[in-house]
């Protein structure tokens, strides 16, 4: 992508979350440990997934390729929040917001995308148990993951590459502590009406069309469930879904505030963008661990593993 510059300026000043210098301190202490916890979260997920064979299978898959997009949200963000919260200059040049705001929005469109896939498996495995494996055979499910990392890439390459052409001329003060498409047009003393219009649309299309698809297949996975005569069934058939469903609605609820409502740099606009670029990822590792008997036994046995290996 040509990150050219047709602008009278050359950087953005990013206001961040705070301006009190003590305040600050603290908020880089927290975002550091909750970045560090982050990290350590996923690549466990990452590592237990790969070394354990028991864990093969389509829905660990797509659980591998959602910790990793977490890791790279939370690392597109969270080294530059950090750094502005450190520092006394807290500018970003524009090919930097531009490339910030690409990524951020390639990644969330991705995992809105993977969500659904996820949501599309749990459907076969929970109603069709006997035609899963022709379902979600090898070839389907990376096809769903490889589709769902094209057609975010291609999202993003849509709706940021207009950006590059806008002018900002003299408004330079981003009320936010990363670089994201509303606030950028905000700036913009070009026409942005094509732009929003964009966004509204891919938003709309993209956001609330998987998100039917998730409903309709969770109305189905509900219908299903509660038709199971066994108490211990409709439990463990609940139990596979719960922590996805925790997962949708922690991403998708934020997410959709965040980029439907208008932008005017209010504090609640700060308080979306971080549920789901920072609290999200940081959470989903232990909702996916705590709430699954498979993966906690995963966890021991690779545990016991790198244990007898250094002993």
């Amino acid at each position: 992508m040509d990150l050219r510059n047709h602008s009278t300026i050359t950087q953005f000043l990013l206001l961040g979350l705070s301006a009190d210098p003590h305040v600050q301190t603290l908020l880089s202490v927290l975002f550091l440990g909750i970045y560090l916890v982050t990290l350590i979260g996923n690549l466990m997920m990452l590592l237990v997934i790969r070394a354990d064979s028991h864990l093969h299978t389509p829905m660990y898959f797509f659980l591998s390729h959602l910790s990793f997009l977490d890791l790279c949200f939370s690392s597109v963000t969270v080294p530059k929040l950090l750094e502005n919260l450190l520092s006394q200059r807290k500018i970003i040049s524009i090919e930097g917001c531009l490339t910030q705001a690409f990524f951020v929005y390639y990644v969330g469109e991705t995992e809105i995308f993977l969500l659904c896939a996820m949501a599309y498996d749990r459907y076969a495995a929970i109603c069709h148990p006997l035609l899963y494996g022709q379902m979600m055979s090898s070839q389907q499910y990376v096809n769903l993951v490889w589709t769902s990392w094209s057609l975010g890439f291609l999202d993003a390459l849509i709706n940021v590459s207009p950006a590059v052409n806008l002018n900002f001329c003299a408004a330079h003060r981003i009320p936010h502590y990363s670089c994201e498409l509303p606030s950028l047009f905000s700036l913009s003393c070009s026409d942005i009406s094509i732009n929003i219009i964009v966004l509204v649309f891919s938003v709309l299309l993209h956001g609330f069309g998987t998100l039917f698809l998730i409903t309709f297949s969770y109305t189905r996975i509900v219908s299903t469930i509660l038709s199971i005569r066994s108490t211990t069934g409709r439990s463990k058939a609940f139990s596979t879904c719960f922590s996805h469903l925790t997962a949708v609605s922690f991403f998708y609820g934020s997410a959709f505030l965040r980029y439907l409502l208008p932008t005017s740099g209010s504090p609640l606009e700060l308080i979306f963008s971080v549920q789901y670029s920072v609290v999200t990822p940081l959470v989903n590792p232990l909702i996916y661990s705590l709430k699954n008997k498979e993966v906690k036994g995963a966890v021991k046995r690779t545990l016991g593993k790198c244990l007898q290996w250094y002993g």
